[in-house]
């Protein structure tokens, strides 16, 4: 068993392993795509951000999702339905974990995390 493993990019560790179609780090717990793979988002690219929803599916600008919750707005007493369908989402980098700047009927202009959201 003796494979050249990468060092973790966030820590340095020595102690990664393969874990499905990541790498994993013990020590920090980064994951990241090991590089030289089939040219997927985010594969060996430092820098490139890859967005996914809440089962796991890579967003990107232009997507329709679908709310998976129930949220509640600020100054508006019904807020937002689970199921409620969203056009054309963009992906931004938002603050405090928002990083989908979309408009919802009814609603206007807002960001949504991606961590609540299903692609269609």
């Amino acid at each position: 068993m003796s494979q050249n493993l990468p060092p973790c990019p966030k820590c340095s560790s020595e102690y990664t392993y393969e874990l499905d179609a990541l790498m994993v780090c013990p020590e920090c717990g980064h994951e990241w795509p090991p590089a030289g793979t089939d040219g997927t988002a985010g594969a060996g690219t430092p820098g490139e951000r890859v967005v996914r929803d809440a089962v796991g599916n890579v967003l990107s600008d232009g997507d329709t999702v679908t709310v998976v919750k129930a949220l509640k707005v600020k100054g508006n007493p019904s807020g937002i339905k689970a199921g409620t369908k969203v056009r054309n989402i963009r992906l931004v980098d938002g603050v405090d974990g928002h990083d989908i700047d979309c408009r919802i009927e009814g609603f206007g202009a807002m960001q949504l995390k991606s961590s609540v959201v299903k692609k269609v």
